[in-house]
């Protein structure tokens, strides 16, 4: 049994991955800020199976708080760190850039600097296929240089896992970067594009439609990164690596539309919009070092991924 930290444990891939520790035994202490970038009843929800098991430790704290999180590093022995949390979106960064930045660089630091402190040296942090920008490869693999991206929220990712390095160099914490790429499933957050446009069509409404349908994103079930995740939290071998977290079948915007239409027995009203500040036009994963290293293998087609989140959706709202 570990006993695991999880930041933004009560957001959609965090509260997942508590199920999954505490389902394998494992001892969760889970801090997370509860902000309102969403209906935070939805967060209520995800953390509320889990409130009253005693192997499961709810802390409502930012970590741009160094004074919170250190009470919390000094009630506890972390074996491992899973730092989740951040200011995500892309769009968003363009409006608040420098939450963004306190949130993402400034809270990242914290972490680190109460990890140091406290002697915990096993770090598993998460990082962004946007960080490839507008890449020019056929795939996006982590020996790419990510010198170029094109929202806020690409850099502070980058400068997280440069952040990272510098602790790992001077401190001895090993760190496992993971770039995950657009992940989607049951508890997604309202505000990503699958549940949104889920949502739209199966309420008669018209979806926003960014350039032409073109673009192809690297979408990825939930069930498969909790699966890297967690080799990742095992993972030993070396002091430091960055990998990326795919699902292994870049899919189209307008086969996305398509698949979810199937899905829900219902034809979405599009709005077609022109491209937007900030999105990439393709992100195309290489997940062959996650397969080497942790052995990793996307098991969930998109298909069958969408199919799983319907019924999620169906039952929850």
């Amino acid at each position: 049994m570990k006993t695991i930290l999880i930041t933004g444990g009560a957001g959609f891939i965090g509260s997942n991955l508590a199920d999954s520790l505490l389902a394998d035994g494992h001892q969760v202490v889970v801090v997370d800020n509860f902000n309102d970038y969403y209906d935070i009843r939805i967060k209520e929800q995800n953390v509320s199976a889990h409130l009253h098991n005693p192997r499961y430790k709810l802390y409502r704290a930012d970590i741009e708080d160094q004074a919170a999180l250190q009470k919390i590093f000094s009630a506890h022995r972390f074996d491992v760190v899973v730092h989740l949390a951040a200011r995500a979106g892309v769009r968003p960064s363009l409006e608040q850039p420098l939450e963004y930045v306190k949130s993402n660089i400034l809270g990242t630091v914290n972490i680190l600097e109460c990890m140091k402190t406290a002697g915990c040296t096993k770090l598993v942090v998460a990082s962004s296929s946007s960080v490839y920008g507008n890449c020019a490869a056929e795939e996006f693999s982590e020996n790419l240089k990510v010198t170029e991206p094109i929202s806020p929220y690409a850099a502070t990712k980058s400068a997280t896992e440069q952040l990272c390095y510098t602790w790992h160099h001077l401190y001895g914490i090993k760190v496992v970067a993971l770039r995950f790429f657009t992940v989607y499933g049951r508890r997604q957050r309202p505000d990503l594009a699958i549940h949104k446009f889920a949502r739209l069509i199966d309420n008669g409404q018209p979806i926003e439609m960014y350039g032409t349908g073109e673009t192809v994103r690297d979408y990825t079930y939930i069930d498969d990164i909790l699966s890297g995740i967690k080799a990742a939290i095992d993972y030993e071998k070396t002091g430091y690596e960055i990998i990326n977290l795919g699902g292994g079948e870049p899919i189209s915007l307008k086969k996305m539309i398509a698949t979810l239409e199937d899905a829900l027995g219902k034809k979405a009203v599009i709005e077609p919009k022109p491209m937007q500040l900030g999105d990439v036009n393709k992100t195309v994963c290489d997940w062959r070092k996650a397969h080497e290293l942790l052995g990793y293998t996307p098991q969930t087609t998109f298909k069958q991924g969408i199919d799983e989140f319907i019924k999620w959706y169906k039952k929850s709202y």
